[in-house]
């Protein structure tokens, strides 16, 4: 009988250069330079995160759909917004919409403790096996609406929103804790602007990193769900505009 583990360990292997090279021209060449983030992103299998049609196209510079009219962000955009958390290894992160679990793969390589939201069950529980299959144990999946967070395990040292809001859900600010850094895109259903904040004195201090176009937040602090056919922007969008 095939161990499972030591097929997915050949396939992972198979693609270490796609992921390289991922890293090498989409991330460095753009500016990306925390050396933990490039090791992480170089280590993540992110093929195995997306449907197996999908599979070649997984290290290419674009979002893609993962279903549910969600998607799993381009590479670059995952680096950047790991790097904006200057993570060192032993924070709690939130993360709010978990989608296909890569990024929280990236962010469990970076932190000690994940824990991620997804409204969508289908999407968490592929996730979540997803990532059991490679060994990620440090993630703890929920399936709620992430606009509210996740107060009983706050504070976190650091929130990261994988979905475009209209304004920054408060329930999140309160759960952040002093010196925390929040990362999130704020705008409208089709464009948005990442920002981090960063809270100081209980107050929280915002720059702007760059324009962005994620799938929009869906939740009680966040947008109202809308019907979206499969070949609307929403299925595809999520990344650099």
């Amino acid at each position: 009988m095939v161990d499972p583990s030591k097929v997915i360990a050949t396939v992972t292997t198979s693609r270490a250069g796609q992921r390289q090279h991922m890293v090498d021209e989409q991330l460095v060449a753009r500016g990306i330079g925390d050396p933990r983030v490039l090791a992480a992103m170089a280590e993540v299998p992110r093929h195995l995160f997306v449907e197996s049609a999908l599979a070649d196209r997984a290290y290419e510079d674009r979002a893609l759909p993962i279903g549910g009219q969600q998607t799993i962000s381009q590479p670059y955009m995952v680096a950047l917004m790991s790097q904006a958390l200057e993570l060192s290894g032993s924070e709690r992160v939130l993360e709010v919409g978990t989608g296909s679990g890569y990024q929280a793969a990236v962010l469990a390589r970076l932190a000690a403790r994940i824990f991620t939201i997804e409204r969508v069950k289908p999407l968490a529980d592929r996730a979540r096996d997803t990532l059991d299959r490679l060994k990620v144990y440090n993630v703890v999946i929920r399936h709620f609406d992430g606009t509210f967070g996740w107060s009983e395990e706050a504070p976190f040292d650091a929130i990261l929103v994988a979905a475009g809001a209209p304004a920054v859900p408060e329930p999140l600010i309160g759960q952040l804790k002093e010196g925390g850094r929040l990362i999130v895109p704020v705008g409208d259903r089709t464009s948005q602007r990442l920002q981090k904040m960063v809270k100081r004195g209980g107050t929280v201090c915002v720059t702007a990193l760059t324009e962005c176009a994620f799938v929009p937040l869906i939740g009680s602090h966040g947008w109202r769900p809308a019907r979206a056919s499969p070949a609307s922007p929403a299925a595809i969008r999520d990344g650099m505009p």
